[in-house]
């Protein structure tokens, strides 16, 4: 199995519901690194898994919408309590309804993971297997 990952960072606040988060249930802020890998059994006619640069701006694309905000109050997460682990499950499935944005490769696309890195010691990912595309 074949992989590229790219990565981008968003900064964000926001509040965590329920007595499991203790101080985190305050206002707090938080700096995530996102790793997006892309995995195929096979590399395209050109030799690679995607483009890097299309991964790379698509990956910043669907970042926009959490850079600098307030997580509690964008609606697109309303609703969601904005775990790491619920952050890369959302960021996924924004990506996945986006993957053709990545040209033709993304057909042979078999496989995604993403990782939320909040600190140099903790991270979530969500990863699955991806519907088949007909070939663009």
């Amino acid at each position: 199995m074949f992989s590229v990952s790219v990565r981008d960072h968003v900064m964000i606040a926001h509040s965590l519901r329920g007595e499991l988060f203790g101080p985190a249930k305050r206002l707090h802020g938080a700096t995530y690194v996102i790793d997006f890998e892309l995995k195929r059994p096979e590399l395209d006619p050109n030799g690679v898994v995607v483009d890097i640069g299309r991964a790379t701006t698509l990956l910043h694309d669907v970042l926009e919408p959490l850079r600098y905000q307030n997580l509690d109050q964008v609606s697109a997460l309303a609703g969601l309590n904005t775990t790491t682990e619920v952050l890369a499950k959302w960021v996924f499935d924004r990506l996945a309804e986006r993957l053709d944005e990545l040209g033709p490769s993304a057909a042979g696309l078999t496989h995604m993971r993403i990782v939320l890195n909040e600190s140099h010691v903790a991270r979530a990912a969500y990863e699955s297997a991806l519907a088949a595309r007909p070939p663009r």
